[in-house]
């Protein structure tokens, strides 16, 4: 098993076939909780006959598909034990939304991890992927400086470490210029959260 969100699977013809969990994404292996979410997909599926209703073929030639071991729809269940989030750019299924929001009340799993360590993979990857080292190199646990509000800004250096945490263009650029939370401005252009900031 690769991670939390990919499983290998073997045909009645004795054929691998690697399956991609629709909907989800789990920790990545180096991320907090990645090993954990590993585990839960293992003990959901491991020497279990499963069926699977194929939604598609990711780029890495996976097919991708909620899987099931009997009557258990495994995708859910990783949300339910909050081993996963919904992946929200490609999830069709709004029960899906409602059990991360049931298992993050109840800070099952990984919702129970200090929020500055709850980084979505698939933001988590970005960074990774940014390019240059320093953005890198930044550790989703290290708080971002604390300061005093700038005057008449009413805006202070807190917990929030992402776009889609932002009020608006104002609260993402205080973040940015006075708390240095340089992760806001992906592409260095001085420009915080394009999506809000246009």
């Amino acid at each position: 098993m690769a991670d939390g969100d990919t499983i290998t699977l073997l045909t009645a013809e004795r054929r691998q076939v690697r399956i991609r969990l629709g909907e989800i994404d789990t920790p990545e292996s180096r991320q907090p909780y990645g090993t954990r979410a590993q585990q839960a997909l293992s003990e959901l599926v491991f020497g279990k006959d499963v069926h699977v209703v194929v939604q598609d073929t990711d780029r890495y030639g996976r097919t991708v598909g909620r899987v099931y071991a009997g009557p258990v729809d495994v995708n859910a269940e990783m949300v339910r034990q909050g081993a996963a989030w919904v992946y929200r750019q490609y999830s069709r299924d709004p029960e899906l939304l409602r059990i991360e929001a049931e298992a993050k009340a109840n800070r099952r799993g990984l919702w129970a991890l200090p929020e500055a360590e709850r980084v979505p993979p698939w933001e988590w990857r970005a960074a990774a992927r940014g390019g240059s080292a320093s953005q890198a190199a930044e550790t989703p646990s290290a708080p971002p400086p604390r300061s005093v509000p700038q005057t008449g800004s009413g805006f202070t250096c807190g917990s929030k470490q992402y776009c889609r945490e932002m009020t608006s263009c104002a609260e993402a650029r205080f973040y940015l210029q006075q708390c240095g939370l340089s992760r806001l401005d992906g592409d260095r252009d001085g420009v915080p959260c394009e999506s809000i900031c246009r």
